[in-house]
C-alpha cells in the first residue's frame, strides 16, 4: 500500500530550498504553478523575491489582469518587462521549437533584470508532472540555468494545486491556460493579427459562461474544443447558433466544434516524433 504524500512536509522542503536562494525573480504568469510559487517565495523571501511577468502580445489581457489582482491580494512585488520574440523570424515562423524562442527571449530579458539589480537567481513554475510532456519552453530555461524549486521539492500538479487551495489562493482551480500563439497550427504563421482574432473569440466564449477550453485557428476555420463536462451546452442548437455567429462575426468562413473536446497540448498531436522532440 502505497504511504499517503505529507504535503505539508514537501511545502516546507520548497520554502527551505527558496529561503537559500536569497533573493530571487520568478517569471510569473499568474496560470496556478506560477502563482504558487510566487506566494511561495515571498513567504520564504519577503520583498527579497520579485514576480516578473512578461508583457507580450501573445499574453491575453484578461489573464494580465488577473495576474494583477493576485499579487495585489498576496502584496507580491511584481513587475512587467517587454519581450519581443515578434520580432524573431524564428518564433513567427511557427515550427515546433516557438515555444523555444519565447521563453528564450523571457528568460534572456530576466538575465538582464538579475544582473542589474543583483539577483543571482531566477525560478520559474515548473512542476513535476510537465517533465515528461513536450515543453520546449524547458529547453530555453536550461539553456539559462532558471532552477525549478517546484520540482526539486517533489511537487505535482495536484499537489500543487492542493497546496494552493490550502493557502486559500484563488488560482487553485484555475484552468490551465497558455499563450494566445499555441492556438496556431505548427507551419502556419504567428502574427499579432491571428493572435488577436483568438484572444477575441475565447473573450466571447468565456462570456458565454464556458470555463475550459481553446479555440484553434485553422484560416477560414476556427476549430473550439470545450472541456468534456460543458460540451452538453455547446452542443445545444441555440448555443451552437451563438458561437457560430460569434466567429464568423470575426470573419471566419467556417465554425468547427471539436467531438474530441479540450485537451491540453492538442496541436502537438502532428508532431512527428523525430529528434526535434
Amino acid at each position: 500500500m502505497t504511504p499517503p504524500v505529507d504535503l505539508e512536509a514537501k511545502q516546507n522542503r520548497l520554502f527551505a530550498l527558496l529561503h537559500k536562494l536569497e533573493r530571487v525573480i520568478v517569471a510569473y504568469s499568474g496560470g496556478t504553478d506560477s502563482a504558487y510559487l510566487a506566494w511561495a517565495a515571498t513567504h520564504a523571501l519577503g520583498d527579497q523575491a520579485l514576480a516578473i511577468t512578461a508583457d507580450s502580445a501573445s499574453i491575453p489581457a484578461s489573464h494580465k489582469r488577473d495576474a494583477e489582482a493576485f499579487v495585489h491580494q498576496f502584496n507580491i512585488r511584481h513587475e512587467y518587462v517587454e519581450t519581443h520574440e515578434f520580432d524573431n523570424p524564428d518564433y513567427l515562423k511557427n515550427d515546433a521549437s516557438r515555444c523555444f524562442h519565447c521563453k528564450d527571449e523571457l528568460f534572456h530579458v530576466l538575465e538582464k533584470v538579475a544582473a542589474e539589480r543583483g539577483i543571482s537567481h531566477i525560478i520559474y513554475g515548473v512542476n513535476k508532472d510537465d517533465l515528461g510532456d513536450y515543453r520546449p519552453g524547458q529547453r530555453a530555461a536550461n539553456l539559462h540555468q532558471a532552477g525549478s524549486p517546484l520540482v526539486d521539492a517533489g511537487l505535482t500538479k495536484a499537489e500543487i494545486r492542493e497546496l494552493s487551495r490550502r493557502a486559500s489562493l484563488p488560482t487553485w482551480d484555475r484552468p490551465a491556460a497558455a499563450c494566445l500563439s499555441s492556438r496556431i497550427p505548427y507551419g502556419t504563421p504567428v502574427t499579432i493579427q491571428n493572435i488577436k482574432t483568438v484572444e477575441a473569440g475565447e473573450e466571447e466564449i468565456k462570456a458565454l459562461g464556458f470555463r475550459q477550453f481553446r479555440t484553434r485557428f485553422h484560416g477560414e476555420m476556427v476549430r473550439i474544443e470545450i472541456a468534456p463536462e460543458e460540451m452538453s451546452r455547446a452542443l445545444d442548437l441555440k448555443m451552437a447558433a451563438r458561437l457560430t455567429a460569434i466567429f464568423k462575426g470575426l470573419g471566419y468562413k467556417y465554425v468547427a466544434l471539436d467531438l474530441e473536446g479540450y485537451r491540453q497540448g492538442s496541436l502537438n498531436e502532428v508532431l512527428v516524433q523525430t529528434s526535434i522532440l
